[in-house]
């Protein structure tokens, strides 16, 4: 009884270290219902974006032409959209993850959230900078492919630094990346499945394997 009762202790004992150990490398705070609500917001951007090319294209059927200022408004009109979705969607996220981090003890910013953050940057920012060179030339049938494979490679560089269920959910906006600059005319579909369905899905994923538990 007593061998049993020490064999036990030993263990808690090991999983304790573990998790220090985890807790001094690894950024475990990510919330799962952070990439729920990323999600939600891409799919609702997807569709004003699907309204806005609806309208864009209705506008040419009506003139049987495209004048240089619309495009120039569906350009200006898009990039609002997009840095509305992203500031809603960081916001939301940042803030359910600062909730998890705050339940567990733990600091938001520190050494290996400094790490993760850096990891995730250099990536996102040298993709944000091709893409920016492609929209110069009005390559725009590769935005959605680029967009998918650099979050991909930030997400996949970044995975040493927290759960790594995260490289999996980069491998597969990579995949989808991939297989969208086959599928050009389809763009907006793709960016709406990487960004949305797939976070959604990993999200829900991610709050049934480690936060149930503890909601």
């Amino acid at each position: 009884m007593e061998e049993t009762n020490q064999s036990n202790n030993s263990l808690n004992d090991i999983k304790d270290i573990r998790r220090i150990m985890d807790r001094s490398s690894r950024f475990i705070s990510l919330s799962g219902l952070s990439g729920v609500a990323a999600g939600i917001c891409a799919l609702i951007g997807a569709f004003i974006a699907y309204k806005l090319l609806d309208n864009y294209y209705g506008t040419f059927n009506s003139r049987g032409f495209f004048s240089g200022d619309d495009f120039s408004r569906l350009k200006i009109k898009f990039a609002l959209l997009a840095a509305i979705v992203f500031g809603i969607a960081f916001t939301s996220s940042f803030y359910l993850t600062w909730r998890k981090a705050k339940k567990q003890g733990l600091p938001i910013w520190d050494r290996t959230s400094k790490r993760l953050a850096w990891n995730m940057i250099v990536p996102l920012a040298a993709g944000g900078i091709f893409i920016l060179g492609m929209l110069r030339y009005d390559a725009w049938i590769f935005v959605s492919p680029a967009c998918l494979i650099f979050y991909g490679l930030a997400l996949v560089n970044a995975s040493k630094y927290t759960l790594n269920d995260i490289r999996y959910l980069g491998y597969c906006e990579i995949v989808l990346g991939l297989i969208n600059i086959y599928f050009p005319g389809y763009g907006l579909w793709f960016w709406a499945c990487g960004f949305g369905v797939l976070h959604i899905i990993y999200g829900i994923v991610m709050w049934q394997k480690y936060e149930r538990n503890t909601a």
